[in-house]
């Protein structure tokens, strides 16, 4: 069966409801890093409480990933998305109205489950709108939505303006606005006959060398990320009012990271993420050891910036091109895995914070990434290597990929 495709504007219009909503969910998922310590103090519960929400969230997302994927393998992409979207609007207006810690608990543990089939589902029934040599800026342009771009930033000036429940309250708005586009242009069609229901180059061992290295390099990143305002504060002497501004440089690099990579990634989809995973590596280190200096500060947040939106666009973009069964089963698996390390980057960035402070969770979290850099360094030599022999023993002339 061939799925008709939709009207040119029907198609853009549904890219850009996507968008938003990743943005939406990437922002629902990491605005208690601006807030914690207004959430703090408003449930009167610690610091670290407040950091488990991030933990908390990362885990259910990895751990419900796949299984919700498979679960809803049969169901069509238009229904199983406006259930997603309308989860997280009456979420995030629960978590918003929650005065204790249990209820905006319960909420964000909605938000995480809606966001675990997101991922899914949303990579390919947008670049399956789209012709095939211009799916990596599809990719590009969801990954540029779903970046921190504004919204952890804007949600932190918002939290310390009006209270925090106003960014989670307009994480529901926004939510609805995708709801209603996806529910009234998005066709309804069964899932395995979309246009990039299945890779074009399925291979098993690249699809493993992603997995694994995207989960090292999340690890690392929140291992720091998670505590960077108190990062800012304690080890660069910046003003919360400064901070506050910071966040929104840090965006600003994410965008600019993501806006670079999109473009390049339909022509070196494999150095894009050797690349990002590096210059991660490079921010956090560099924040370890020169972030008491503010000039430096900003320099190494800059790059690290630069490359944490990247990352995951990268990682998802390979899922699409090698996911060795259903790509949608890929990027279920690859989500699980990021957000896996997402949670246990968060708690080993807790249990490092009080040994050895915030600037050793950015040493450890430095040190994770350049691990992931290996990982990808020898999973590539080691499949290109493959793909000689293979050659040599077939007797017949060809190149690596």
């Amino acid at each position: 069966m061939v799925t008709r495709q939709p009207a040119a504007w029907h198609r853009s219009a549904v890219l850009m409801a996507l968008m938003l909503a990743a943005f939406t969910f990437n922002t629902a998922e990491n605005l208690p890093v601006g807030l914690l310590d207004l959430i703090s103090r408003s449930l009167r519960v610690s610091v670290p409480a407040v950091g488990l929400l991030v933990t908390g969230y990362a885990v259910t997302v990895a751990v419900a990933s796949l299984p919700l994927a498979h679960g809803t393998r049969a169901l069509p992409r238009r229904h199983v998305l406006t259930g997603l979207l309308a989860a997280l609007v009456v979420s995030s207006l629960v978590a918003a109205s929650a005065t204790s810690y249990g209820p905006l608990v319960g909420a964000r543990l909605v938000t995480a489950l809606a966001q675990a089939l997101f991922w899914a589902v949303m990579g390919p029934v947008a670049v399956g709108l789209f012709a095939p040599e211009v799916r990596g800026r599809v990719v590009g342009a969801l990954s540029v939505a779903g970046s921190l771009v504004l919204g952890v930033p804007a949600g932190t000036w918002l939290g310390r303006r009006g209270g925090w429940p106003v960014p989670v309250a307009a994480v529901a708005g926004l939510g609805l606005v995708s709801l209603v586009v996806v529910a009234v242009l998005l066709p309804t069609s069964p899932p395995q006959d979309e246009p990039a229901a299945y890779a074009p180059r399925p291979d098993a061992r690249r699809f493993g060398v992603v997995l694994a290295a995207g989960a090292l390099s999340a690890t690392g990143a929140f291992t720091g990320y998670t505590y960077l305002v108190k990062f800012l504060g304690d080890v660069s002497g910046f003003a919360p009012g400064t901070v506050s501004t910071l966040f929104v440089a840090f965006g600003a690099a994410c965008l600019a990271g993501v806006s670079l990579t999109g473009a390049l990634l339909d022509r070196f989809p494999h150095a894009s993420l050797v690349v990002a995973v590096g210059v991660q590596a490079v921010g956090m280190l560099g924040l370890c050891a020169a972030g008491a200096d503010r000039v430096a500060a900003v320099v190494f947040l800059v790059l690290m910036g630069s490359a944490l939106g990247p990352v995951f666009m990268t990682t998802q973009n390979a899922m699409l091109r090698c996911a060795p069964g259903r790509t949608d089963l890929a990027l279920a698996a690859n989500s699980g895995a990021y957000n896996a390390g997402i949670a246990a980057g968060a708690a080993l960035g807790g249990l490092v914070l009080p040994l050895a402070g915030v600037r050793g969770a950015f040493l450890v979290g430095g040190l994770v990434t350049v691990a992931a850099c290996a990982v990808l360094l020898v999973g590539t030599r080691s499949a290109t290597d493959a793909v000689r022999r293979t050659v040599r023993s077939a007797g017949t002339p060809g190149r690596a990929g």
